[in-house]
């Protein structure tokens, strides 16, 4: 199994006495989803996020059969889901995962 990982800049936005907010990375995951998709780039996509700004790029995705699409999140969250649906697919992680995934050959953390 291979899995390409994208990471993008957090762009924080704040002016004197007023916090900074995160600006656009909905929008680059967004268009980075559909670009992928229409190159037919990836054969399962997991989006792990709860930022309903998302859901027509995934939506866009599934409808035009473009690929699969799957979602996850921690476990006691609301999931992404398309209207009235259980879809799309949701895989509830729990602190056990995590720790599973950052520990190292060895053990360590």
């Amino acid at each position: 199994m291979r899995v390409h990982l994208v990471r993008r800049q957090l762009n924080y936005r704040g002016w004197p006495n007023v916090p900074p907010q995160e600006k656009g990375i909905d929008v680059a995951l967004a268009v980075d989803l559909i670009h992928l998709a229409i190159g037919r780039q990836y054969d399962a996509l997991v989006v792990f996020s709860g930022d309903t700004d998302l859901l027509p790029a995934l939506e866009t995705i599934v409808t035009l059969r473009l690929g699969h699409v799957e979602v996850a999140c921690w476990s006691g969250f609301k999931p992404l889901r398309f209207a009235g649906s259980n879809l799309p697919w949701c895989h509830f992680l729990s602190e056990r995962d995590w720790h599973a995934v950052t520990e190292d050959w060895n053990g360590r953390v």
